[in-house]
Protein backbone atom coordinates (compact mmCIF):
# COMPACT_ATOMS: atom_id res chain seq x y z
CA UNK A 1 0.00 0.00 0.00
CA UNK A 2 1.60 3.56 -1.05
CA UNK A 3 1.70 6.28 1.57
CA UNK A 4 -0.61 8.84 1.93
CA UNK A 5 0.20 10.86 4.66
CA UNK A 6 -1.06 14.82 4.69
CA UNK A 7 1.44 17.37 4.12
CA UNK A 8 1.78 19.59 6.86
CA UNK A 9 2.32 23.06 6.79
CA UNK A 10 5.21 24.35 6.29
CA UNK A 11 6.98 27.60 6.15
CA UNK A 12 9.18 27.99 3.27
CA UNK A 13 11.20 31.35 4.98
CA UNK A 14 11.89 28.77 7.91
CA UNK A 15 13.61 26.08 5.68
CA UNK A 16 17.57 26.37 6.60
CA UNK A 17 20.26 28.17 4.61
CA UNK A 18 22.67 26.22 4.01
CA UNK A 19 19.96 23.71 2.70
CA UNK A 20 19.01 20.32 4.19
CA UNK A 21 18.47 16.90 2.46
CA UNK A 22 15.96 15.06 4.49
CA UNK A 23 13.79 11.41 3.16
CA UNK A 24 10.48 11.70 1.60
CA UNK A 25 8.01 9.67 3.52
CA UNK A 26 5.47 10.10 0.79
CA UNK A 27 5.30 8.42 -2.85
CA UNK A 28 6.17 10.88 -5.70
CA UNK A 29 4.71 9.95 -9.02
CA UNK A 30 5.92 12.14 -12.17
CA UNK A 31 3.51 11.45 -15.60
CA UNK A 32 4.71 12.33 -19.70
CA UNK A 33 1.35 12.36 -20.94
CA UNK A 34 -0.61 9.37 -19.80
CA UNK A 35 2.51 7.24 -18.81
CA UNK A 36 4.21 6.97 -15.35
CA UNK A 37 7.58 8.34 -16.29
CA UNK A 38 9.07 8.15 -12.20
CA UNK A 39 7.51 6.42 -9.58
CA UNK A 40 8.87 6.13 -5.78
CA UNK A 41 8.50 5.69 -2.37
CA UNK A 42 12.34 6.58 -1.42
CA UNK A 43 13.01 9.98 -2.61
CA UNK A 44 14.65 12.75 -1.11
CA UNK A 45 14.59 16.19 -0.66
CA UNK A 46 15.70 19.44 -0.24
CA UNK A 47 14.57 22.29 1.50
CA UNK A 48 16.17 25.99 1.33
CA UNK A 49 15.11 29.38 2.17
CA UNK A 50 12.08 30.43 -0.04
CA UNK A 51 12.44 27.74 -1.89
CA UNK A 52 9.42 24.96 -2.61
CA UNK A 53 10.94 21.50 -1.56
CA UNK A 54 13.27 20.08 -4.76
CA UNK A 55 12.56 16.64 -4.92
CA UNK A 56 14.61 13.86 -5.98
CA UNK A 57 13.74 10.34 -7.00
CA UNK A 58 16.28 6.90 -7.23
CA UNK A 59 17.35 6.50 -10.91
CA UNK A 60 16.38 3.01 -10.41
CA UNK A 61 12.59 4.53 -9.95
CA UNK A 62 12.97 6.33 -13.00
CA UNK A 63 10.59 4.10 -15.55
CA UNK A 64 11.85 6.58 -18.81
CA UNK A 65 14.56 7.10 -21.25
CA UNK A 66 16.91 9.43 -20.11
CA UNK A 67 19.06 11.10 -22.45
CA UNK A 68 21.98 13.92 -22.19
CA UNK A 69 20.38 17.44 -22.36
CA UNK A 70 22.63 20.73 -23.64
CA UNK A 71 24.28 22.52 -20.62
CA UNK A 72 24.42 22.30 -17.33
CA UNK A 73 24.00 24.79 -13.77
CA UNK A 74 26.49 24.80 -10.46
CA UNK A 75 24.57 25.70 -7.23
CA UNK A 76 26.83 26.62 -4.49
CA UNK A 77 25.88 23.95 -1.95
CA UNK A 78 25.28 20.64 -4.78
CA UNK A 79 27.65 21.30 -7.65
CA UNK A 80 27.56 20.99 -10.83
CA UNK A 81 23.78 19.98 -12.20
CA UNK A 82 23.83 17.71 -15.26
CA UNK A 83 20.47 17.85 -17.70
CA UNK A 84 18.10 15.38 -18.95
CA UNK A 85 15.64 14.90 -21.89
CA UNK A 86 12.56 12.68 -20.98
CA UNK A 87 10.58 10.75 -23.31
CA UNK A 88 8.32 7.58 -22.87
CA UNK A 89 5.70 6.08 -25.11
CA UNK A 90 6.31 9.05 -28.15
CA UNK A 91 6.63 11.77 -25.36
CA UNK A 92 9.89 13.86 -25.00
CA UNK A 93 9.58 16.46 -22.66
CA UNK A 94 13.61 18.16 -23.25
CA UNK A 95 15.49 19.03 -20.47
CA UNK A 96 13.15 18.23 -17.77
CA UNK A 97 15.04 16.59 -15.76
CA UNK A 98 18.25 17.03 -13.83
CA UNK A 99 20.71 15.46 -11.65
CA UNK A 100 24.38 16.02 -9.64
CA UNK A 101 26.07 12.79 -10.63
CA UNK A 102 29.31 14.41 -8.55
CA UNK A 103 27.41 16.76 -5.50
CA UNK A 104 29.24 18.03 -3.16
CA UNK A 105 30.43 16.43 0.59
CA UNK A 106 26.90 17.69 2.21
CA UNK A 107 24.41 16.30 -0.47
CA UNK A 108 26.36 12.83 -1.59
CA UNK A 109 23.15 11.05 -1.51
CA UNK A 110 21.69 12.86 -4.53
CA UNK A 111 24.62 10.92 -6.69
CA UNK A 112 21.85 8.63 -8.22
CA UNK A 113 18.92 10.68 -7.73
CA UNK A 114 17.04 12.68 -10.32
CA UNK A 115 14.56 15.84 -10.17
CA UNK A 116 11.80 16.70 -12.72
CA UNK A 117 10.50 20.03 -13.44
CA UNK A 118 6.99 19.91 -12.91
CA UNK A 119 6.09 22.66 -15.39
CA UNK A 120 8.01 20.60 -18.12
CA UNK A 121 6.15 17.53 -16.84
CA UNK A 122 2.27 16.33 -17.52
CA UNK A 123 1.67 16.26 -14.13
CA UNK A 124 3.61 15.39 -10.59
CA UNK A 125 2.34 14.35 -7.14
CA UNK A 126 3.22 14.58 -3.65
CA UNK A 127 1.33 11.62 -2.39
CA UNK A 128 -2.14 11.73 -3.78
CA UNK A 129 -1.62 15.86 -4.46
CA UNK A 130 -1.03 17.46 -8.16
CA UNK A 131 1.97 19.49 -7.54
CA UNK A 132 2.42 23.41 -8.80
CA UNK A 133 5.76 24.36 -10.55
CA UNK A 134 8.39 26.46 -8.65
CA UNK A 135 7.29 30.22 -10.23
CA UNK A 136 9.64 30.94 -12.90
CA UNK A 137 11.88 29.60 -15.28
CA UNK A 138 15.10 28.40 -13.27
CA UNK A 139 14.18 26.74 -9.97
CA UNK A 140 12.30 23.21 -9.77
CA UNK A 141 10.56 23.03 -6.52
CA UNK A 142 7.12 21.32 -6.43
CA UNK A 143 4.54 23.66 -4.83
CA UNK A 144 2.23 22.00 -2.81
CA UNK A 145 -1.10 23.59 -1.06
CA UNK A 146 0.61 23.40 2.79
CA UNK A 147 3.28 25.58 2.07
CA UNK A 148 3.33 29.09 3.64
CA UNK A 149 5.43 31.92 3.06
CA UNK A 150 6.84 33.77 -0.28
CA UNK A 151 8.37 31.65 -2.73
CA UNK A 152 11.15 32.70 -4.70
CA UNK A 153 11.53 32.36 -8.86
CA UNK A 154 8.99 34.77 -10.01
CA UNK A 155 9.69 37.80 -11.37
CA UNK A 156 12.51 40.31 -9.23
CA UNK A 157 13.27 37.24 -6.68
CA UNK A 158 14.97 34.81 -8.39
CA UNK A 159 18.82 36.00 -6.81
CA UNK A 160 17.46 36.71 -3.45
Amino acid sequence: MWCCMTLVPENVQSYPRPPALEPVPQRLRVMLNDVVVAETTAALRVLETHHAPTYYIPRGDVLAVLTPAHGNSFCEWKGVARYWTVEADGGRAEAAAWSYPSPTPRFADLADHLAFYAGKMSACFVGEERVMPQPGDFYGGWVTANLQGQIKGGPGTRHW
